[in-house]
């Protein structure tokens, strides 16, 4: 499974594979939502992927998103990189507004808390995602004008 991750690196680092991945989101999220983090469009690729559910810092509204992660000590690396976007994904406003959110991966949904890293050790975990999808590094140039936010969610 891992060697067909790896085909995807260099397509990873496309704009037509950012456009498809924009497009597919809605249908990841709902299979990542039915399946408790188990089965997403990420995870057939064998990619590992979870469900992140924040609150809406305008709506109140629970928001729910597919990301790419690492696992860090027990708790979750994920990269706000919007696909290379010059702005940063709503998802990351929200953790920054209330810190608390939830995670569904492999079955178990997972209280957790974000928290923005910055520094010494945002540039390690930046490194341990870029180690795992390659394709970090494209979107950090194409999003040139901002600092892609990098966050470690730690179980509550």
């Amino acid at each position: 499974m891992i060697e067909f991750r790896r085909l995807f690196y260099g397509i990873g680092k496309t704009k037509a594979y950012a456009a498809v991945g924009r497009a597919l989101a809605p249908v990841d999220r709902v299979l990542l939502r039915v399946s408790g983090g188990k089965v997403g469009l990420g995870s057939a690729l064998g990619v590992r992927t979870l469900l992140l559910t924040t609150v809406g810092r305008h709506s109140g509204l629970t928001r729910q998103v597919p990301l790419v992660f690492v696992r860090h000590g027990k708790g979750f690396l994920v990269v706000g990189s919007n696909w290379g976007g010059g702005q940063h994904p709503a998802w990351t406003a929200n953790l920054l507004a209330d810190a608390n959110a939830t995670v569904a991966t492999n079955g178990r949904s997972t209280p957790v808390r974000g928290r923005l890293l910055d520094g010494d050790e945002r540039e390690r975990a930046w490194r341990e995602m870029v180690a795992y999808w390659p394709a970090y590094d494209t979107y950090a140039t194409r999003a040139s004008r901002r600092e892609i936010r990098v966050f470690l969610l730690e179980p509550r």
